[in-house]
């Protein structure tokens, strides 16, 4: 079985976060970047399957330089190899772009039985992009995914969400993406990261993946951001004191919160 694991490197989500002054995108160089903590559990699903089957494992990243970095920390975890996507043209791109260039590296794998990936990014959580590969891939998705099973040909797999648990069945080959509650990734073993210092990465660009298509027919982005303000601070909530009257005040409450 031939799995893809797409995963990113993201500013540290335990540090505190700017915004740059000048473009408004969150400012990448204030914080240590680290391997997506849900997309790291997206690599130890596909290293669990590796485990019990003749599976190989190729981890996909887009970003600078530096991405190469979450690349080898899944190669030292158990992946077999990996496709960086390293393209200064690709600066600021918007979930679009960033999904139809994880796509074009897909396709470059061969014979693509599983396609793993976190539900969202901590950094940006638009949590758009694995459907959107999904679709350009014409795969099934399978997300918001708690518990994977692979089995004959087929993705049996448990989602949850905020409205509960669903049992969801998909032939292979299919996109599944999975949530935090998914699994705790495993530790590099000290062997692992010597050994993924001598495995395969492959570095390409925009040119590689499309080779018929100039700068002028990609566009990298189609938004931006024009203002940005901090989060309002928390207000107090209000309280209210059952003198006797509490049922008739929190009913007020609620229909001036038009909830009632």
């Amino acid at each position: 079985m031939n799995i893809v694991v797409l995963v990113k490197q993201v500013p540290d989500s335990g540090a505190e976060r700017t915004l740059s002054h000048t473009d408004h995108t969150l400012n990448r160089e204030d914080t240590e970047p680290v391997l997506d903590e849900i997309n790291e559990r997206a690599a130890e699903e596909a290293l669990r399957l590796k485990d019990t089957s003749d599976a190989h494992v190729t981890v996909v990243s887009m970003g600078p330089e530096s991405a190469r970095d979450a690349i080898r920390k899944v190669l030292a975890m158990g992946g077999d190899r990996g496709i960086h996507i390293c393209d200064d043209r690709l600066r600021g791109a918007d979930v679009l772009t960033t999904a139809q260039v994880l796509a074009a590296a897909v396709r470059t794998v061969a014979d693509v039985d599983l396609v793993l990936v976190g539900n969202a990014t901590t950094d940006g959580q638009a949590g758009a992009v694995p459907a959107v590969v999904a679709d350009l891939l014409a795969m099934p998705q399978v997300t918001h995914v708690r518990k994977l099973d692979v089995d004959a040909g087929r993705v049996r797999a448990e989602r949850e969400t905020e409205n509960g648990r669903t049992t969801l069945d998909a032939p292979l080959p299919a996109l599944v993406s999975v949530t935090e509650k998914t699994n705790e990734p495993r530790y590099p073993s000290f062997k692992g990261i010597m050994a993924a210092k001598k495995k395969p990465v492959a570095t390409v660009d925009l040119d590689d993946l499309f080779p018929d298509t100039g700068d002028a027919g990609f566009r990298v982005t189609r938004t931006r951001v024009v203002e940005a303000v901090p989060r309002p601070a928390r207000a107090a909530g209000t309280r209210i004191t059952d003198d006797g009257s509490a049922g008739l005040s929190l009913a007020a409450y609620l229909i001036g919160q038009k909830l009632l």
